[in-house]
């Protein structure tokens, strides 16, 4: 199902980041993510609620601003 808050993710395993990028265009990077959390939210119903629910205030995160990420690499909703 389409989010109509989230566009696209990225997992990266090694330092266990998760990139969002949401539709408003804004980029972040959440750290500290467990490759399981990461799959079970790639495979959610709704990205936006099990983002609300499991990721946002339980892991530090930053803002991407200037640092460039190739949309085929992104996980697209």
């Amino acid at each position: 199902m389409p989010s109509t808050v989230i566009r696209s993710f990225l997992y990266h395993p090694e330092p266990r980041e998760l990139d969002i990028v949401f539709v408003s265009g804004r980029r972040y990077r959440y750290e500290g993510v467990p490759a399981g959390l990461a799959e079970a939210f790639k495979e959610s119903f709704s990205k936006g609620r099990f983002f609300n629910a499991r990721i946002r205030d339980d892991f530090p995160f930053t803002e991407l601003r200037d640092e460039p990420v190739a949309e085929e690499e992104l996980w697209a909703l």
